[in-house]
């Protein structure tokens, strides 16, 4: 079947951006398992990449599976594209496909201001009222936790309550055990960490934009 040029492009893109070495793979808590001299490689390769990719082209790849959204909102994440807020935040709130949502979370922890705290409070009002599904709670909860570690706010602090939806969350039915939130958020922020050391070889990076922004 002969393909449209729309559709060679966008394989295109994902030859170039998503599958190489099986990136999108490697995106999440894979990355912590990493040697020194393999972790160097993959975040000059990642900074690079997502420096090179457009706007629109991050766009196109948003738009389909899982495996480009993880590797889209990765991009944006080491480069700082705040202006990719609010359609990370739509496709998290979402939740209409598997996999990429922790992607997300770590995106708008590394964006580090209120409003990223805002779309995460929004998934967690959401998302703890249904103890039957297992997303990206765990995820949400942490970037949350790191949110209001570096601005000194207390936005999880009403989810985390005695008898408050985390708690109702966990409980369930079905029971839902899971580790602490300390645990939750220190492995969002090893994975914000991945993405500003990637950022050092991005040259389009924006100022400002880092995860210690307030």
């Amino acid at each position: 079947m002969r393909r449209t040029g729309e559709e060679r492009e966008q394989l295109k893109l994902i030859r170039r951006y998503v599958t190489p070495g099986l990136r999108y793979l490697k995106l999440g808590g894979a990355l912590l398992a990493m040697s020194g001299r393999e972790r160097d490689k993959f975040r000059r390769k990642l900074g690079r990449a997502a420096g090179d990719i457009s706007h629109r082209e991050l766009g196109v790849l948003l738009d389909r599976g899982w495996r480009e959204c993880t590797t889209a909102a990765w991009l944006i994440a080491v480069a700082g594209r705040t202006e990719f807020r609010e359609r990370l935040g739509e496709l998290l709130l979402a939740s209409q496909g598997p996999w990429a949502g922790q992607a997300y979370c770590v995106a708008l922890a590394s964006f580090g201001t209120s409003a990223d705290a805002d779309i995460l409070s929004a998934y967690l009002d959401r998302y703890l009222l249904r103890p039957d599904l297992s997303y990206d709670q765990t995820d949400a909860l942490g970037a949350l936790l790191l949110l209001d570690a570096r601005l000194q706010t207390d936005h999880a602090a009403r989810f985390l309550a005695p008898d408050g939806l985390w708690q109702q969350w966990i409980d369930g039915p079905p029971s839902n055990e899971r580790g602490t939130p300390d645990e939750y958020r220190e492995f969002i922020e090893m994975l914000c960490a991945f993405a500003d050391e990637s950022a050092r070889y991005c040259p389009t990076r924006k100022h400002g934009a880092t995860s210690h922004q307030r």
